[in-house]
């Protein structure tokens, strides 16, 4: 069983498959990463594209682009850390999501499709309040799916403006160590 009381524990540098969900339980997207770092409920991980891919919100993203994956097992959102090739941060992209179930080897949510785009300079913007307002219509997201939604979009936004972690300036001589 795994969950914010049960992690499981994966090995550091552990290979993990990410799968998101829609509501429906189809299979959105998949990839791989390597775990940096499993602390309580936290789970940080490594990874880079492994093809092109033409993202609706952050246009092309060149296979080798390279990103740190948060991920809490018992938090509605989960944010992603894009670098440049100096290992500086390039941009935050955070999604609202299902808190996520990991087995050791699969860490699997379903996205409840709001998101948030954070440039370097921690300004903000909220994407996708349509497509979540036309999703919980359509799959029936629960009351409580949309309290915890919307909380979660609170929570994380005070996360940005507060600087507070994973949105704290990245030491140069840190950033130049990035995997």
């Amino acid at each position: 069983m795994s969950g914010p009381d049960h992690p499981v524990p994966a090995a550091p540098s552990s290979e993990v498959t990410v799968r998101v969900l829609k509501h429906d339980g189809a299979e959105h997207r998949r990839w791989r990463g390597r775990i940096a770092e499993q602390e309580g409920p936290l789970i940080v991980l490594e990874a880079e594209f492994d093809a092109d891919v033409t993202h609706h919100l952050l246009g092309e993203i060149k296979r080798g682009t390279r990103l740190i994956e948060y991920y809490w097992l018992d938090r509605w959102y989960n944010v992603f850390r894009f670098l440049q090739d100096d290992g500086s941060t390039r941009l935050y992209y955070c999604n609202i999501n299902t808190p996520p179930e990991f087995n050791g080897e699969i860490l699997t949510y379903v996205d409840l499709d709001l998101d948030v785009i954070v440039q370097p300079d921690y300004a903000y913007e909220i994407q996708d309040v349509d497509e979540f307002e036309a999703n919980a219509a359509l799959y029936g997201y629960s009351p409580e799916e949309t309290a915890n939604a919307t909380a979660a979009l609170e929570e994380l936004t005070a996360k940005i403006t507060g600087r507070e972690f994973p949105f704290h300036p990245v030491p140069a001589d840190a950033a130049a160590r990035a995997f």
